[in-house]
């Protein structure tokens, strides 16, 4: 098989849940654990930090993975899904896997991937695990795919556990109640393996503190160990003043990423760090932590998060997807000046459209799309939906020409926003 070839099989013959959605979920650790146990267990061969949460996880996993590059550590990072390329979920010191290791692998385990009924995800993470493995990775950051307990990803023994944090997400699979996703995210944490939170709160904290005392594991909250003092947006980042507990330094940190939110993010990866430094076998000195973070997109090839596609007029991507995400999206578009605002959106079926939908602004001209996926909310349905609660647009079903029509209509003043929708976000990249 060529790699186009390859890639068909993997999406056509695997379940995906990007495509199918819950359809495609398959819970429960046996197969990946017969898989990995088939190629010789290759999760075993490196050091892993493993993290989980609704949101900002994959900014934090990025975030950690730059830092420990920049450390001088050979690092892998495994993350989902990807935007514009498969080989973006799985890289080494930021750089892709090659095309032709994808098709060596599906190659080599093509027959046995069959055999055990492998889901896409399945055999995404155990290529990740492999090729990190033939790589001599001394150290990854795997980010879990939907939940935790359940996930494949689950089959790692990490040297840190971090959940960013919880939110109404995929609650067909995962519960319909914090507690009860809580209790799904904290399914990573393993015997003694300490856990960091990123975000504190009084609805969930216990539930993932009793799953630690079971596992005799350590709760670290991050914003207990580390404060955002001061706060400032600078050119296409940010910059920011944190102060740590343990000793009150301060450390003025700079980073190569937009968005309000990461504040949140960015805490929770500095108590990541300073546990790795101090408490687990690898070094992380202070500058490797500060141009890591100054450069953690730059080094990891993150892309979509309030991302700048244009200045005038201010065009910003974001692949906030769920309540909790859109929030911060909301938060964002209030605090960013502009005249009028275009937003170009678009959602899967599966999403929960009543608590999304009172979150964006009433004031915003929108153009609803679909992106082309089996799970796309069809843009007439969102359409209608959305003017249940006082929003008011248009329907265009291609996201290239929702893009343009936004394009069409903004002044240079104005401001166009593009999400919803991971996929949407892909297509408009």
């Amino acid at each position: 098989m060529n790699y186009t070839q390859t890639l068909e099989f993997l999406f056509q013959s695997l379940p995906v849940f990007e495509t199918q959605g819950a359809t495609a979920y398959k819970p429960g650790l046996e197969r990946i654990t017969a898989f990995c146990r088939h190629i010789g267990n290759p999760q075993r061969n490196f050091f892993t930090i493993h993290v989980a949460g609704t949101n900002g996880k994959g900014s934090v996993a990025h975030i950690i993975a730059s830092v420990l590059q920049q450390a001088g550590y050979r690092t892998g990072l495994f993350t989902s899904p990807h935007l514009q390329d498969f080989r973006e979920r799985i890289r080494v010191d930021g750089e892709m896997i090659p095309k032709q290791k994808v098709v060596n692998f599906v190659d080599k385990h093509h027959d046995k991937m069959v055999e055990l009924e492998l889901s896409f995800f399945e055999m995404t993470a155990a290529m990740a695990f492999d090729y990190f493995a033939q790589s001599d990775v001394e150290v990854a950051v795997i980010e879990t795919g939907l939940g935790g307990r359940l996930d494949a990803t689950n089959i790692i023994v990490p040297i840190l556990s971090v959940i960013t944090n919880i939110g109404l997400e995929h609650t067909s699979l995962l519960g319909d109640t914090l507690p009860k996703i809580a209790a799904e995210k904290a399914g990573i944490i393993k015997k003694s393996i300490p856990v960091i939170i990123g975000e504190a709160d009084a609805r969930y904290n216990g539930v993932i503190e009793q799953a630690a005392a079971a596992n005799k594991s350590r709760v670290i909250y991050a914003e207990q160990e580390f404060s955002c003092e001061e706060h400032h947006m600078k050119g296409t980042g940010q910059s920011f003043r944190l102060h740590r507990s343990r000793d009150g330094r301060a450390f003025d940190v700079s980073l190569d990423l937009q968005g309000n939110y990461q504040s949140r993010n960015i805490v929770t990866a500095s108590a990541a760090v300073d546990f790795l430094h101090e408490e687990t076998p690898l070094t992380i000195s202070r500058r490797a932590y500060l141009e890591g973070m100054r450069c953690a997109a730059a080094n990891t090839a993150l892309m979509g998060r309030w991302q700048t596609l244009a200045e005038s007029p201010l065009t910003v991507c974001d692949t906030g997807h769920n309540a909790h995400g859109i929030a911060y999206v909301a938060d964002q578009l209030k605090a960013t000046p502009h005249r009028e605002l275009y937003c170009v959106i678009g959602f899967v079926r599966d999403k929960d459209l009543a608590h999304i939908l009172p979150l964006l602004p009433r004031d915003a001209h929108y153009i609803f799309t679909q992106a082309h996926s089996e799970r796309a909310l069809p843009a007439a349905e969102l359409t209608a939906k959305a003017a249940i609660y006082g929003l008011r647009g248009e329907a265009v079903e291609e996201v290239t020409a929702a893009v343009a029509r936004a394009k069409e209509l903004a002044a240079p003043e104005d401001m166009i926003f593009i999400g919803g929708s991971t996929y949407v976000v892909a297509e408009a990249l």
